[in-house]
């Protein structure tokens, strides 16, 4: 790993970190019948409900056909609801969507709280903080190269 600059070290590791995360977070999500994907759709949709399907699309990692099919798993398993009102489609929480998000939540993030919490000091979760949202502020205006 000699070329590698620093700059794409902390890239490897984020990406390393964020999936080991998300491989134990769906473990442990097991527990209340969600995936970390379903788990951020609904905490999505309870912030911002009702939206719609496309702009549920935009707050999420999910494609636009993998969101059509966690959509459908949702609504069978009865956590959330699509209404149609005249050319839009809106999805809401039901009251099994918000139940499961008031066991769930709170022992999801603490779990992921965990992660900083045993190895970093408050200030340098501050610190850590403050870096990532500078990062990903300006990733929000960063283009791809031209071929």
């Amino acid at each position: 790993m000699q070329n590698n600059t620093i700059g794409s070290l902390i890239w490897l590791r984020l990406m390393r970190f964020t999936n080991q995360s998300n491989q134990m977070s769906n473990t442990f999500l097991k527990r209340f019948g969600l995936t970390t994907a379903q788990f951020d759709a609904l905490m999505q949709i309870r912030a911002y409900q009702p939206l719609t399907q496309m702009e549920l699309a935009e707050k999420v990692t999910v494609t636009q056909g993998g969101i059509s099919r966690m959509l459908e798993r949702l609504e069978k398993e009865g956590y959330i609801v699509r209404k149609q009102d005249w050319k839009t489609k809106t999805i809401s929480l039901s009251e099994k969507g918000e139940a499961v998000l008031e066991l769930a939540m709170p022992e999801q993030l603490a779990f992921q709280s965990s992660f900083f919490e045993e190895v970093l000091s408050k200030e340098e979760q501050q610190t850590l903080y403050t870096l990532m949202t500078r990062v990903h502020k300006h990733s929000g205006t960063k283009e791809v190269p031209p071929e």
